[in-house]
């Protein structure tokens, strides 16, 4: 069977944002043409960054995929690990807040910057 890599952010049960990745199905389609079925979303945002752009500790406000269209995003977590993410590249922020917690900088969530000489240019596709 052929599978997508899906690149998930997410809130592991000690509150901290880790990376996991997940095989996602590509059962429909054709040989020529493998997808995976249809998922809903909502929406979606564009986001231009500027070079040296870098946020502040934070979670994801509500679980999207990020898709990096131009220029390199690194995200960093409370552990040290950081993955950057190229043009063509993904991830699924689902770091949320857990639930019936306040925001704690020094615990939760992640932060991400814009790496490299171009701007970066993202979509987020809410679900």
């Amino acid at each position: 069977m052929m599978t997508f890599t899906k690149v998930v952010l997410f809130t592991d049960r000690d509150g901290r944002a880790k990376f996991r990745d997940e095989d996602v199905a590509l059962t429909e389609g054709n040989p020529q043409a493998m997808l995976s079925k249809i998922s809903p979303s909502s929406g979606y945002q564009l986001r231009h960054s500027p070079v040296g752009f870098r946020s502040q500790w934070h979670c994801t406000p509500s679980a999207q995929w990020v898709f990096i269209l131009r220029g390199e995003m690194e995200i960093g977590l409370r552990d040290g690990a950081s993955r950057v993410f190229k043009p063509g590249e993904h991830f699924y922020a689902a770091d949320l807040l857990p639930e019936g917690a306040s925001f704690d900088a020094a615990l939760h969530g992640h932060w991400s910057a814009q790496r490299g000489g171009e701007p970066l240019v993202t979509l987020f596709l809410k679900t």
